[in-house]
Parts: structure tokens; sequence; C-alpha cells
């Protein structure tokens, strides 16, 4: 049968009469930007991450950007993440002036190496941002006591782990800035761009603020340059649609992960791990695979949806040439490029779907 790698659709056919609904009310309100949907939505998603302060803009990328400047990253300065990530986890470091250092991955879990972040931190480092990578969270006690004994800001970069907890912790409110994507793909996906920010801190919260919309304070009075970079109602109003189900989603995508698990057990497929202390909320399930290429043409040929991310390592970009390090040189990032398959987790799978993409990735690894 045929499976889609993702359904984006299919959300919308849930909740289509809620949602429509609530597009309809804010198109007839006639506030569309950073209005009262927003603060409502900022609020229930504070909550959520148990912080008191949340703060929407316009995309997980200016989340990122917007939360290096609150930091006071600018130029001269220093940002450790991982070279294995979406490209915005790098690409917001140099929009604010700073250079990226990159630093390689736990293989088990793809997310950055504490031990590589301690030996490239300097005087020079202002930041470290951490990637919560497919759901997955980041080993972060290590990283808070590094943060304390440097001095340095955690910027977490949970763009893909809405929900995800690392022990007993939600991700986004456990550094010092929490970022979220609400990108279509997201386990809570708008019907556009969208972000926003995390924080305990309420002077990082007003200067988020702040930055988010021209650095104004009052109206057209600039102290500080910043941004246009504002959530807008109809976004946010999908979202308030879509966050009761949130939990509800991704139970659904984990009882996939596990069914995954089971029927992988002996294969020599590798699935993702989950540590007895996390919650993982698989926004996507990656596994390592033996003839990778020859295993996604076979997918393709039955009609199941796969993807690569991220097939080059952030280090190895040309953008990010003269940062370093070179080929080779984190090669836990670079395996990972070369070997890594998502296979479809989204929440409307059925079990049956399930079992015939396991069973084509077993067949295919095989041959």
């Amino acid at each position: 049968m045929a499976v889609p790698f993702l359904d984006i659709a299919g959300q919308h056919r849930e909740l289509q009469e809620d949602i429509e609904r609530a597009m309809l009310d804010v198109a007839r309100s006639g506030r569309y930007v950073l209005g009262e949907r927003v603060a409502a939505l900022e609020g229930l998603l504070a909550g959520y991450v148990d912080v008191p302060h949340a703060v929407g803009c316009a995309s997980g990328t200016d989340a990122l950007i917007l939360a290096l400047r609150a930091a006071g990253v600018g130029p001269g300065d220093e940002v450790i993440t991982t070279a294995y990530s979406f490209f915005s986890s790098a690409s917001a470091i140099v929009l604010v002036g700073a250079r990226p250092v990159f630093v390689d991955i736990d293989p088990r879990t793809y997310n950055i190496d504490p031990d590589s972040v301690e030996r490239r931190l300097t005087v020079r480092t202002k930041a470290i941002i951490p990637v919560h990578l497919y759901g997955q969270p980041a080993e972060m006690d290590p990283l808070l006591a590094l943060s304390r004994d440097w001095g340095v800001k955690i910027v977490e970069d949970a763009c893909q782990s809405l929900g995800a907890e690392y022990k007993g912790r939600r991700v986004g409110g456990i550094g010092d800035i929490g970022c979220v994507s609400f990108y279509p793909t997201k386990n809570l996906s708008g019907m556009g761009d969208g972000g926003m920010l995390f924080t305990r801190d309420a002077a990082l919260a007003d200067r988020l603020r702040m930055l988010r919309e021209h650095g104004a304070r009052p109206r057209y009075f600039h102290p500080i340059l910043g941004y246009n970079s504002r959530l807008d109602e109809i976004q946010a109003a999908v979202l308030l649609a879509k966050a009761p189900r949130l939990d509800e989603w991704t139970e659904r995508r984990r009882g996939n992960a596990r069914l995954y698990g089971e029927l992988f057990m002996g294969s020599g497929i590798e699935p993702p791990i989950e540590l007895p202390y996390v919650r993982h909320v698989y926004n996507q399930y990656v596994v390592r695979v033996r003839r990778r290429d020859a295993v996604m043409e076979a997918l393709a040929a039955a009609g199941i949806g796969c993807a690569v991310y991220y097939p080059l390592p952030l280090h190895l970009q040309e953008c990010f040439r003269g940062c370093g390090p070179a080929a080779g040189e984190l090669p836990e990032s670079e395996r990972a490029a070369a070997e890594t398959l998502a296979l479809p987790i989204h929440p409307l799978l059925a079990r049956p779907q399930v079992e015939e993409v396991a069973g084509a990735v077993i067949a295919a690894s095989m041959r």
C-alpha cells in the first residue's frame, strides 16, 4: 500500500470546522497581527512549557535570531552548536554577526555532544545552542553546568521538539531562552510560518518583545534596532484550535515509534533510542540503514514516503566555509548524514501502514 511521508492536510480534516471557524473569526475581527489570539496562545504555551514568559514571532528561524540578540550575542562572539541540524541552527548565529563553532554529536541520539562543547569553549564563547533534534531532548545537565561555569547563555533550539521532556522538564524551558517553530511539518503546526520563544527571565522576555517589533518602545521610538517578526492572528487562531490535541497526537507518534521498534528488532535496522529519563516526541523517526540509496529507491517504487535529514552537515556547507572544522573532523555528524533515513511517523498512520513501511525497509536493506 502507498504510505505518505506526511499528511499535513489530514490534521486539517480532523479539525476542519474548528479551524475554519477560528480563521473566519479573525477575518471578521479586523485585528490581524499580535492581537488577543496571539496573547492567548502565548499564555497557553507558556503554561505548557512551564515558564512565565512566551513571545510569539514570525518563524522558528526568527526565534533563534531574536534569542541570540536578546542574549547579547553579536560581532566578535562565538556560539557553539551542533554540525548536524537544520540550517537555521547555524545561520542565525551568522546573521547576528557572530561565528558558529561546530561540534560533533552523540551517535546514539544525534544530539550535540557535551564533551565536544567543553573542548571548544573559549573566552569568546557567548552562547551554546543545543538542538533537540527530531524530537529527542539533548543532554542538558552537563551543558547547564558549562553555562554556569563559563557564564554563557543556553539558547535551546526546540523547533522540532515542543512537548519533549528531559528529566521531567519540558524542553524550551530549561535553558535561558527556548525557541520553537510552527512550520506546517511540526508536531504543533500552523498554516504557514510562525514561532515562539520561552524564558523564565522577565528582562529577556521584555527585550524579545521589543526586538520582534522593530526595537520600538513606545511606538515610533527605537532605543534598539529590532526586526519585523510578529506572529499573526490567523496562525495563532489555527494553533489555538490544534493545541488541545497536541499530546494526543504526540502519543500516537510515540505509539508508532514503539511499533517500529518491535518490527525492526533483530533486523539490522537501527531505530532511534529513547533514554529512560526523556520523553521523545518523534517529529521525525530516523533510522540507520545499510544501502540507504537502494532502500530509498525501493520505498519510492512501493509508494512509501521517506526523506534524508540532513545530507550535508553544517560544517561542510559552502556558506560556512572558513568556520571549520574540515571534512573528517566531525566523524559522527558526517556518518549520520550518510546513513540515516526518516520514515513516516505522523499521527494519522495506521498500524498496517507502519507494518508495510517496516517490512519494505527490512526487505530492501537485505537485498
